[in-house]
């Protein structure tokens, strides 16, 4: 993926599981990276990662709920590299878990918040400035649970799907401006989402590798390179795409 040397991607959420994953597949893959989070610490080593293999990247603390938060990001990010050619819209939390009544109108604002106004907050901000480049590419991370229901997560289920319908029609409205935009739907993954969705618990996290035909969970790499393939000139005829990458769940 030679194209993508001098090019510049952002990545949200990059502190840990898939947005850490993702930002350094952007990096082997030869582009700069812009790795934001609202944790610092884990923002940072992510940066020191990319670093540590001669790649060149910068942290920015961003809380995607926030629109000034996420103006200041892509502001960061062509102040720093001159240009925004790829993002990886992957911020997101959870929620609590229950049924709808049991939902929380704090839990169901927060998660809306985070994982579908964020995604929009940031797909305001970036592809006016991928305009600017003559085009680019954006990946939203749903999730599977935006492609069938998903019992006991009423808000992050209605959020992922949220994220599919927004991602299709950002790939109608920009069809013609060279700017495409696709949707990853990862399974079940390996990552502190979910240990906390567990609890650590061991007969739990053997719960959710039942659920995968396969037999195991996913690892935040193979959704990182579903992400970076995406965006790169080898998906050139592929937007409004919710891709599924989830061990065959959604096809049971």
């Amino acid at each position: 993926m030679a194209e993508m040397n001098g090019k510049v991607a952002l990545v949200t959420g990059a502190a840990s599981g898939i947005g850490r994953e993702s930002a350094l597949a952007f990096a082997r893959a030869g582009a700069k990276v812009v790795a934001a989070d609202v944790d610092s610490g884990g923002g940072e080593e992510t940066v020191q990662m990319i670093k540590d293999g001669g790649g060149e990247a910068i942290f920015v603390k961003c809380d995607v709920s926030q629109e000034a938060d996420v103006k200041a990001m892509v502001e960061k990010t062509v102040e720093t590299f001159g240009r925004l050619d790829y993002a990886h819209n992957n911020a997101g939390i959870e929620g609590m878990a229950g049924p709808c009544v049991e939902c929380t109108e704090e839990n169901w604002d927060r998660t809306i918040n985070i994982n579908l106004k964020g995604v929009w907050w940031c797909c305001k901000y970036e592809i006016p400035e991928m305009l600017k480049v003559g085009g680019g590419a954006i990946v939203n991370t749903a999730s599977v649970a935006g492609l069938v229901g998903f019992g006991g997560i009423p808000a992050y289920t209605a959020s992922k799907h949220g994220v599919v319908g927004l991602t299709k029609t950002i790939a109608l409205d920009y069809a013609q401006q060279n700017i495409r935009c696709n949707a990853v739907c990862p399974g079940v993954i390996d990552t502190p989402m979910i240990e906390r969705f567990t609890g650590g618990d061991a007969e739990a996290r053997k719960g959710m590798e039942s659920l995968e035909p396969v037999g195991r969970l996913g690892k935040p790499s193979e959704i990182a390179d579903a992400v970076v393939y995406l965006c790169s000139d080898q998906a050139s005829y592929v937007t409004g795409v919710p891709m599924p990458v989830d061990g065959a769940f959604v096809a049971q």
